[in-house]
Protein backbone atom coordinates (compact mmCIF):
# COMPACT_ATOMS: atom_id res chain seq x y z
CA UNK A 1 0.00 0.00 0.00
CA UNK A 2 1.53 3.37 -0.99
CA UNK A 3 0.10 6.81 0.46
CA UNK A 4 -0.20 10.02 -1.84
CA UNK A 5 -1.96 13.97 -1.64
CA UNK A 6 -4.35 15.13 -4.22
CA UNK A 7 -4.74 18.84 -3.94
CA UNK A 8 -6.84 21.58 -5.62
CA UNK A 9 -4.23 24.90 -3.57
CA UNK A 10 -7.68 26.20 -3.13
CA UNK A 11 -7.59 30.15 -2.19
CA UNK A 12 -7.01 31.00 1.33
CA UNK A 13 -7.81 34.49 2.86
CA UNK A 14 -6.01 34.42 6.19
CA UNK A 15 -2.41 34.94 3.98
CA UNK A 16 -1.13 36.13 0.84
CA UNK A 17 -0.89 34.50 -2.43
CA UNK A 18 3.00 34.54 -2.10
CA UNK A 19 3.25 33.36 1.52
CA UNK A 20 0.27 30.62 0.28
CA UNK A 21 2.75 29.35 -2.27
CA UNK A 22 5.56 28.84 0.18
CA UNK A 23 3.45 27.18 3.27
CA UNK A 24 2.28 24.64 0.21
CA UNK A 25 5.85 23.92 -0.92
CA UNK A 26 6.82 23.37 2.62
CA UNK A 27 3.48 21.29 3.51
CA UNK A 28 4.99 18.85 0.64
CA UNK A 29 8.17 18.99 1.22
CA UNK A 30 6.94 17.70 4.94
CA UNK A 31 5.33 14.90 2.94
CA UNK A 32 8.28 13.92 1.01
CA UNK A 33 10.38 13.49 4.35
CA UNK A 34 7.33 11.57 5.63
CA UNK A 35 7.77 9.17 3.18
CA UNK A 36 4.17 9.79 1.32
CA UNK A 37 4.84 8.43 -2.58
CA UNK A 38 2.87 10.70 -4.66
CA UNK A 39 1.61 14.41 -5.19
CA UNK A 40 -0.88 15.29 -7.27
CA UNK A 41 -2.60 18.48 -8.34
CA UNK A 42 -5.50 19.47 -9.92
CA UNK A 43 -6.07 21.76 -13.00
CA UNK A 44 -8.97 24.58 -12.73
CA UNK A 45 -9.88 28.11 -13.30
CA UNK A 46 -11.42 31.23 -12.87
CA UNK A 47 -12.69 29.62 -9.06
CA UNK A 48 -10.75 29.75 -5.86
CA UNK A 49 -10.73 26.42 -6.24
CA UNK A 50 -7.16 26.11 -7.67
CA UNK A 51 -4.15 29.17 -7.07
CA UNK A 52 -1.69 26.86 -9.28
CA UNK A 53 -3.99 27.07 -13.03
CA UNK A 54 -0.30 27.04 -14.90
CA UNK A 55 0.83 23.74 -13.54
CA UNK A 56 4.02 23.14 -15.12
CA UNK A 57 5.80 26.17 -13.15
CA UNK A 58 4.38 24.84 -10.04
CA UNK A 59 5.40 21.26 -10.03
CA UNK A 60 8.99 22.82 -11.52
CA UNK A 61 9.05 24.16 -7.57
CA UNK A 62 8.24 21.12 -6.51
CA UNK A 63 10.61 19.47 -8.50
CA UNK A 64 13.34 22.09 -6.60
CA UNK A 65 12.00 21.61 -3.29
CA UNK A 66 11.93 18.28 -2.75
CA UNK A 67 13.84 14.72 -2.88
CA UNK A 68 12.31 11.55 -3.23
CA UNK A 69 8.14 12.31 -3.42
CA UNK A 70 6.90 11.75 -6.89
CA UNK A 71 4.15 14.15 -8.78
CA UNK A 72 2.24 15.71 -11.50
CA UNK A 73 -0.99 16.97 -12.78
CA UNK A 74 -3.77 15.40 -11.85
CA UNK A 75 -4.51 15.96 -14.74
CA UNK A 76 -3.90 17.99 -17.48
CA UNK A 77 -6.47 18.94 -19.48
CA UNK A 78 -5.68 17.68 -22.75
CA UNK A 79 -8.12 20.10 -25.00
CA UNK A 80 -6.41 22.96 -23.37
CA UNK A 81 -2.71 22.51 -24.31
CA UNK A 82 -1.12 22.85 -27.73
CA UNK A 83 0.15 19.07 -27.47
CA UNK A 84 4.31 19.94 -28.81
CA UNK A 85 4.22 22.50 -26.14
CA UNK A 86 2.85 20.10 -23.49
CA UNK A 87 5.45 17.50 -24.36
CA UNK A 88 8.26 19.98 -23.68
CA UNK A 89 6.68 21.10 -20.96
CA UNK A 90 6.68 17.22 -19.57
CA UNK A 91 9.98 16.55 -20.38
CA UNK A 92 11.79 19.73 -19.08
CA UNK A 93 9.91 18.91 -15.53
CA UNK A 94 10.77 15.01 -15.65
CA UNK A 95 14.43 16.01 -16.44
CA UNK A 96 14.26 18.59 -13.16
CA UNK A 97 13.19 16.46 -11.23
CA UNK A 98 15.55 13.60 -11.64
CA UNK A 99 12.37 11.45 -13.19
CA UNK A 100 9.77 11.63 -10.60
CA UNK A 101 7.25 13.00 -12.55
CA UNK A 102 3.78 11.78 -13.20
CA UNK A 103 1.35 12.77 -15.91
CA UNK A 104 -2.40 12.96 -15.45
CA UNK A 105 -4.29 13.34 -18.28
CA UNK A 106 -8.23 13.67 -18.70
CA UNK A 107 -11.15 16.02 -20.18
CA UNK A 108 -11.50 18.46 -17.24
CA UNK A 109 -14.06 18.21 -14.83
CA UNK A 110 -16.98 18.92 -15.79
CA UNK A 111 -16.26 17.86 -19.07
CA UNK A 112 -15.66 20.47 -21.47
CA UNK A 113 -17.03 23.63 -19.37
CA UNK A 114 -13.37 25.40 -19.15
CA UNK A 115 -12.87 24.32 -22.41
CA UNK A 116 -16.12 25.84 -23.69
CA UNK A 117 -15.14 29.03 -21.19
CA UNK A 118 -12.32 29.62 -23.19
CA UNK A 119 -14.32 30.13 -26.78
CA UNK A 120 -13.79 26.17 -27.80
CA UNK A 121 -16.76 24.27 -28.60
CA UNK A 122 -17.82 21.69 -25.99
CA UNK A 123 -18.69 18.71 -28.62
CA UNK A 124 -15.04 18.79 -30.14
CA UNK A 125 -13.32 18.22 -26.58
CA UNK A 126 -13.55 14.16 -26.50
CA UNK A 127 -11.77 14.15 -30.22
CA UNK A 128 -9.52 16.67 -29.08
CA UNK A 129 -8.06 14.80 -25.82
CA UNK A 130 -7.70 12.04 -28.32
CA UNK A 131 -6.13 13.06 -30.59
CA UNK A 132 -3.87 15.49 -28.13
CA UNK A 133 -3.03 11.99 -26.29
CA UNK A 134 -1.55 10.61 -29.93
CA UNK A 135 0.91 13.62 -30.62
CA UNK A 136 1.82 13.34 -26.75
CA UNK A 137 3.12 10.09 -26.61
CA UNK A 138 4.94 10.10 -30.16
CA UNK A 139 6.20 13.30 -28.66
CA UNK A 140 7.64 11.58 -25.96
CA UNK A 141 8.94 8.41 -27.55
CA UNK A 142 9.51 9.10 -31.09
CA UNK A 143 12.71 11.62 -32.71
CA UNK A 144 10.83 13.02 -35.01
CA UNK A 145 6.72 13.56 -35.34
CA UNK A 146 4.46 13.63 -38.20
CA UNK A 147 0.91 13.68 -38.03
CA UNK A 148 -1.76 14.51 -40.06
CA UNK A 149 -5.29 14.88 -37.81
CA UNK A 150 -8.27 16.46 -37.44
CA UNK A 151 -6.98 19.74 -35.05
CA UNK A 152 -3.13 19.85 -35.64
CA UNK A 153 -0.57 18.65 -38.54
CA UNK A 154 2.84 18.02 -38.15
CA UNK A 155 6.09 17.22 -40.48
CA UNK A 156 9.27 16.27 -38.79
CA UNK A 157 9.35 17.65 -36.03
CA UNK A 158 12.25 16.57 -34.29
CA UNK A 159 11.99 16.29 -30.57
CA UNK A 160 15.48 17.61 -29.24
CA UNK A 161 14.31 17.31 -25.46
CA UNK A 162 13.31 13.77 -24.07
CA UNK A 163 11.57 12.82 -20.49
CA UNK A 164 14.29 11.40 -17.85
CA UNK A 165 12.03 8.21 -17.30
CA UNK A 166 11.66 5.72 -20.29
CA UNK A 167 9.91 5.47 -22.23
CA UNK A 168 8.16 8.14 -20.44
CA UNK A 169 6.76 9.21 -17.28
CA UNK A 170 4.06 7.12 -15.59
CA UNK A 171 0.12 8.23 -16.71
CA UNK A 172 -2.74 8.92 -14.18
CA UNK A 173 -6.57 8.86 -15.37
CA UNK A 174 -9.23 9.63 -13.19
CA UNK A 175 -12.80 8.95 -12.12
CA UNK A 176 -13.14 6.01 -15.33
CA UNK A 177 -11.90 2.67 -14.95
CA UNK A 178 -12.62 1.56 -18.01
CA UNK A 179 -10.97 4.46 -19.92
CA UNK A 180 -7.81 4.48 -17.53
CA UNK A 181 -7.15 1.11 -18.48
CA UNK A 182 -7.72 1.28 -22.11
CA UNK A 183 -5.36 4.53 -21.80
CA UNK A 184 -2.77 2.21 -19.75
CA UNK A 185 -2.71 4.36 -16.85
CA UNK A 186 -2.64 4.53 -13.10
CA UNK A 187 -6.15 4.87 -11.75
CA UNK A 188 -7.87 7.62 -9.13
CA UNK A 189 -11.74 7.58 -8.09
CA UNK A 190 -14.22 8.08 -5.80
CA UNK A 191 -15.82 5.16 -3.54
CA UNK A 192 -16.30 3.49 -0.46
CA UNK A 193 -14.59 0.57 0.94
CA UNK A 194 -17.53 -1.90 -0.16
CA UNK A 195 -17.30 -0.62 -3.69
CA UNK A 196 -14.29 -0.10 -4.98
CA UNK A 197 -13.54 -3.81 -5.03
CA UNK A 198 -15.88 -3.90 -8.26
CA UNK A 199 -14.29 -0.86 -9.17
CA UNK A 200 -11.00 -1.93 -9.76
CA UNK A 201 -11.86 -5.00 -11.10
CA UNK A 202 -13.26 -3.56 -13.92
CA UNK A 203 -9.82 -1.55 -14.19
CA UNK A 204 -7.63 -4.89 -14.80
CA UNK A 205 -9.98 -6.62 -17.10
CA UNK A 206 -9.56 -2.95 -18.79
CA UNK A 207 -5.92 -2.88 -18.61
CA UNK A 208 -5.57 -7.02 -19.34
CA UNK A 209 -7.45 -5.96 -22.83
CA UNK A 210 -5.54 -3.34 -24.47
CA UNK A 211 -2.56 -5.61 -24.03
CA UNK A 212 -1.59 -6.24 -28.02
CA UNK A 213 -2.92 -2.43 -28.55
CA UNK A 214 0.06 -1.31 -26.95
CA UNK A 215 2.40 1.26 -29.17
CA UNK A 216 3.92 4.12 -29.74
CA UNK A 217 0.39 6.03 -29.16
CA UNK A 218 -0.30 4.85 -25.92
CA UNK A 219 1.66 4.42 -22.22
CA UNK A 220 3.14 1.71 -21.13
CA UNK A 221 2.42 0.52 -17.32
CA UNK A 222 4.17 -2.84 -15.76
CA UNK A 223 2.82 -2.15 -12.18
CA UNK A 224 -0.31 -0.03 -11.84
CA UNK A 225 -1.37 2.16 -9.06
CA UNK A 226 -5.21 2.25 -8.43
CA UNK A 227 -7.04 3.82 -5.58
CA UNK A 228 -9.40 5.65 -4.16
CA UNK A 229 -9.37 9.66 -2.59
CA UNK A 230 -9.79 10.78 0.63
CA UNK A 231 -10.05 14.11 2.34
CA UNK A 232 -8.68 13.61 5.57
CA UNK A 233 -8.59 15.50 8.70
CA UNK A 234 -7.06 14.48 11.70
CA UNK A 235 -6.92 16.65 15.38
CA UNK A 236 -5.84 15.10 18.55
CA UNK A 237 -9.78 13.81 19.60
CA UNK A 238 -12.62 12.68 17.62
CA UNK A 239 -14.55 16.25 18.70
CA UNK A 240 -12.14 18.56 17.70
CA UNK A 241 -11.76 17.16 14.57
CA UNK A 242 -14.95 16.86 13.51
CA UNK A 243 -15.83 20.83 14.66
CA UNK A 244 -12.84 21.95 12.90
CA UNK A 245 -13.43 19.62 9.54
CA UNK A 246 -17.01 20.73 9.20
CA UNK A 247 -16.95 24.50 8.83
CA UNK A 248 -13.37 23.54 6.20
CA UNK A 249 -15.59 21.76 4.28
CA UNK A 250 -18.32 24.38 3.90
CA UNK A 251 -15.54 26.39 2.91
CA UNK A 252 -14.28 23.66 0.02
CA UNK A 253 -17.79 23.26 -1.51
CA UNK A 254 -18.25 27.22 -1.95
CA UNK A 255 -14.78 27.34 -3.24
CA UNK A 256 -16.22 25.64 -6.73
CA UNK A 257 -18.13 28.49 -7.44
CA UNK A 258 -16.80 30.60 -10.41
CA UNK A 259 -17.42 34.55 -9.58
CA UNK A 260 -18.98 37.26 -11.84
CA UNK A 261 -19.53 40.30 -11.82
CA UNK A 262 -22.00 42.41 -10.05
CA UNK A 263 -21.09 39.71 -6.46
CA UNK A 264 -22.81 36.94 -8.54
CA UNK A 265 -21.53 33.60 -9.57
CA UNK A 266 -21.90 29.95 -10.78
CA UNK A 267 -20.92 26.16 -9.83
CA UNK A 268 -19.44 24.58 -13.19
CA UNK A 269 -22.45 23.15 -15.40
CA UNK A 270 -21.70 19.49 -17.05
CA UNK A 271 -21.02 19.43 -20.48
CA UNK A 272 -21.82 15.45 -21.13
CA UNK A 273 -22.75 12.52 -18.81
CA UNK A 274 -22.39 13.01 -14.88
CA UNK A 275 -19.63 10.69 -13.71
CA UNK A 276 -19.45 7.34 -12.51
CA UNK A 277 -20.12 8.52 -9.09
CA UNK A 278 -23.51 9.89 -10.28
CA UNK A 279 -22.58 13.49 -8.59
CA UNK A 280 -20.38 15.74 -8.24
CA UNK A 281 -17.97 16.56 -5.26
CA UNK A 282 -19.49 19.43 -4.45
CA UNK A 283 -23.42 18.27 -4.10
CA UNK A 284 -22.45 15.77 -0.88
CA UNK A 285 -22.93 17.68 2.37
CA UNK A 286 -20.75 17.08 5.29
CA UNK A 287 -22.35 14.26 7.03
CA UNK A 288 -22.86 12.36 3.23
CA UNK A 289 -19.51 13.09 2.35
CA UNK A 290 -18.42 11.66 5.98
CA UNK A 291 -21.42 9.05 5.32
CA UNK A 292 -19.83 8.05 1.58
CA UNK A 293 -16.52 7.91 2.68
CA UNK A 294 -15.47 10.90 0.69
CA UNK A 295 -14.46 12.57 3.88
CA UNK A 296 -12.19 10.77 6.50
CA UNK A 297 -11.56 12.70 10.16
CA UNK A 298 -10.88 11.56 13.62
CA UNK A 299 -8.44 11.15 15.88
CA UNK A 300 -5.13 9.42 14.46
CA UNK A 301 -6.69 5.90 16.23
CA UNK A 302 -10.05 6.51 14.11
CA UNK A 303 -8.14 7.31 10.59
CA UNK A 304 -6.01 3.99 11.47
CA UNK A 305 -9.12 2.16 11.70
CA UNK A 306 -10.15 3.49 8.55
CA UNK A 307 -6.95 3.02 6.70
CA UNK A 308 -6.24 -0.51 7.99
CA UNK A 309 -9.92 -1.70 6.85
CA UNK A 310 -9.05 0.19 3.13
CA UNK A 311 -5.50 -1.57 3.11
CA UNK A 312 -7.52 -5.53 3.86
CA UNK A 313 -10.66 -4.69 2.23
CA UNK A 314 -10.80 -2.47 -0.97
CA UNK A 315 -8.43 -4.01 -2.96
CA UNK A 316 -6.52 -1.15 -4.08
CA UNK A 317 -2.96 -0.71 -3.36
CA UNK A 318 -2.82 3.59 -3.29
CA UNK A 319 -4.59 5.57 -0.88
CA UNK A 320 -4.74 9.35 -1.83
CA UNK A 321 -5.76 11.58 0.49
CA UNK A 322 -6.62 15.44 0.80
CA UNK A 323 -4.64 16.99 3.45
CA UNK A 324 -5.46 21.01 3.00
CA UNK A 325 -8.91 21.92 1.39
CA UNK A 326 -11.34 24.67 2.30
CA UNK A 327 -10.07 26.98 5.08
CA UNK A 328 -7.55 24.84 6.83
CA UNK A 329 -4.57 26.91 7.54
CA UNK A 330 -0.86 25.63 7.05
CA UNK A 331 -0.51 24.97 10.70
CA UNK A 332 -3.50 22.59 10.53
CA UNK A 333 -2.80 20.69 7.80
CA UNK A 334 0.79 20.08 8.64
CA UNK A 335 0.16 18.55 11.95
CA UNK A 336 -2.98 16.46 10.34
CA UNK A 337 -0.60 15.54 8.02
CA UNK A 338 2.15 14.93 11.42
CA UNK A 339 -0.26 12.48 12.56
CA UNK A 340 -0.88 10.68 9.75
CA UNK A 341 2.63 10.27 8.62
CA UNK A 342 3.22 9.33 12.69
CA UNK A 343 0.38 7.00 13.85
CA UNK A 344 -1.44 6.01 10.68
CA UNK A 345 1.21 5.30 7.94
CA UNK A 346 3.31 2.89 10.31
CA UNK A 347 0.67 0.54 11.08
CA UNK A 348 0.05 -0.15 7.20
CA UNK A 349 3.08 -0.46 7.07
Amino acid sequence: MKFGIFDHVERRDDVALDRQYADRLELIAQADRGGIYGYHVAEHHHSPLSMVPSQGLYLAAIAAKTERINFGPLVYVLPLYHPIRLVEEICMVDNLSGGRYQVGIGKGAPIGEEFAMWGGDPAEVTERFEETLKILMLGLTQEFVSFSGKYYQFKDLWMELKPKQTPHPPFWYAGNPANAGRYGANFINFGTIESLPGTVEIYKESLQKRGEENGPTLPVLSQPLYGASKWIYLADTDEAAMRRARTAYEAYRAHFRKPMPGGKWRRPTPIGPIPDTGRFPWDPDFDQALAGEQLVVGSPATVREFVERYASESDCNYLVTSVQWGDLSHEEASYSLGLFISEVMPAIA
